[in-house]
């Protein structure tokens, strides 16, 4: 894949998966002259994570500043050697919420940095749901389904804002560097308006922006619906949503998570299904590979890629970044890509095999369910207005 698009003074590239990812990104921190900011839930000690830290590493020698801010529970597991040697060479590694007790049951530990962000530069920008980590899962033999988007134009000064007023509010939380807080850059304004625009998740003026996209251009299609998600869990607001759009005559197709990768949000997805397959929506497991997009395509016009979940912890909870697009050509480009993989790689559930499943899967369904609704009550979602 990996085509490029011109779109409103914006040169966007689509790719697929690490294969199209790495490379792009890799390059780009080659070419750095200024500053790198690299923002990841997983940053992995894997031969995918060696090449992301040397590039860093090699950048920073030369004088370039690089920022790489990772979750501190995603990234948990990369050994502090890694994250020495990367300081040495003179990268600043700081952390999101970083986790000392695996087994904490603090509602903060909910509160995660989910973003995949990169900005180079102020001038090229990479936002998707690529994490930094080998995508051939343990257990499978094809890399998982997955999005990125390599972005250069006016949108990147967004993005520029973003990792850079994160980053200060880290380093002023951990350090009281002062001087990084009032230095704040500006909020963006997120115009969904824009032919390419980038929304956030945060915990003050954009808790919703995403969410609202979405429902957007779902409450306005005519035509098609196409969305790919790995942890689909969406609240009243978004299921009645997707269930209009169908009884309106809306080809109305989701793209979810065929085999277990987490078991609760697995099976409490499913419990779902029942009200959205008798509305008239399909509903695709992808099983070639574990599926990690979060991605969706609406009237082959609007588009967008990005760190986003419809779940109540992505919406509500966790830090996200979006691209939204709109333009034909790169929302057909990710619609054909969609629609190879619910060819090649998935099988569409009927609504007669879900009424045939056994009444025990339903249950577990429906206590997953319930467990989830639990934690979102006990993580503060509730009280902030979601609805799941």
């Amino acid at each position: 894949m990996s085509d490029t698009f011109e779109v409103a003074g914006h040169t966007l590239n689509l790719l697929r998966n690490g294969e199209e990812y790495f490379p792009r990104l890799i390059e780009a921190i080659g070419a750095a002259e200024h500053s790198v900011y690299l923002e990841s839930y997983i940053f992995a000690a894997d031969q995918e994570g060696r090449w992301v830290a040397e590039a860093l590493e090699q950048a920073a020698r030369r004088g370039v500043r690089v920022h790489l801010l990772l979750d501190g529970f995603g990234s948990a597991a990369l050994p502090e050697h890694w994250v020495e040697r990367m300081r040495a060479a003179g990268v600043t590694v700081r952390w999101f919420r970083q986790e000392f007790g695996r087994f904490n049951l603090r509602r903060h530990r909910l509160r995660r940095l989910h973003r995949k962000l990169a900005v180079v530069d102020g001038r090229i920008g990479f936002v998707g749901g690529i994490n930094i980590i080998n995508d051939v899962a343990p257990g499978s033999e094809s890399p998982r389904l997955d999005y990125a988007v390599e972005v250069s134009g006016p949108v990147v000064h967004d993005m520029h804002a973003a990792v850079r007023r994160l980053w200060a509010l880290v380093s002023w939380s951990q350090l009281r560097q002062r001087g990084d807080r009032d230095a704040l850059p500006r909020m963006l304004k997120s115009d969904t308006r824009q032919k390419v625009a980038f929304l956030l998740r945060d915990n003050l003026r954009h808790r919703r922006d995403i969410e609202r996209a979405y429902l957007k251009a779902i409450g306005q299609a005519q035509h098609e619906i196409v969305l790919a998600n790995a942890y689909f869990l969406p609240g009243r607001k978004f299921r009645r949503a997707l269930v209009s759009a169908a009884e309106r005559g809306v080809r109305v197709v989701l793209l979810l998570q065929g085999r277990v990768d987490n078991w609760l949000q697995h099976y409490a997805c499913r419990a779902l299904y029942g009200q959205l397959l008798h509305a008239g929506v399909e509903i695709h497991e992808y099983h070639a590979s574990y599926l990690h997009a979060k991605v969706a395509v609406v009237d082959g016009q609007w588009a967008t890629v990005g760190s986003s979940n419809i779940d109540p912890f992505s919406l509500l909870l966790a830090r996200e970044g979006n691209l939204v697009v709109r333009d034909a050509a790169f929302a057909g480009e990710l619609r054909a890509s969609l629609l190879e993989a619910l060819t090649h790689g998935s099988h569409r559930i009927e609504v007669h095999q879900w009424l045939k499943l056994n009444p025990l899967f339903r249950l577990l369904a429906w206590a997953s369910y319930g467990v989830v609704r639990v934690l979102a009550g006990w993580s503060g979602y509730m009280r902030a207005g979601g609805e799941i």
